[in-house]
């Protein structure tokens, strides 16, 4: 269904070695500084595009209120990685600790943080 998903950052450099570390941890290259509009860094994975950006209208960015990016992630081991790696590089913790949590939807493995710019980011895995 999404074939890209962009947020903004008010610090590229910050957020490039945020991005570089807790992806890195589920096999996603460094991201690639560039200029498409603004300056940005994309990381590509798995068909998918995701990119940190300067905002085009030169105002600050802020994060979604109500919303939050969702990373899906191979295993429990790799959600618990991709979390101490982001809180390591500048993110920081939010809601519960790691750990799986009982759904309508079925058993889910998820760690929360938030981003150097205040995103909200899931590491999520559905256990097979």
């Amino acid at each position: 269904m999404f074939s890209h998903l962009l947020l903004g950052s008010n610090d590229l450099v910050r957020s490039k070695r945020f991005y570089d570390a807790a992806l890195g941890v589920i096999g996603v290259a460094p991201g690639t500084p560039l200029v498409f509009g603004s300056p940005r860094v994309m990381y590509r994975h798995k068909g998918f595009i995701f990119a940190v950006a300067q905002p085009l209208n030169g105002q600050p960015a802020t994060p979604a209120n109500g919303g939050t990016v969702g990373f899906l992630i191979d295993s429990p081991e790799q959600v618990e990685a991709f979390h101490a790696a982001a809180l390591a590089h500048g993110g920081t913790a939010c809601e519960d600790p790691p750990g799986k949590r009982e759904t309508p939807a079925g058993p889910l493995y998820l760690a929360y943080v938030r981003d150097p710019d205040g995103n909200k980011l899931c590491a999520f895995h559905r256990p097979g």
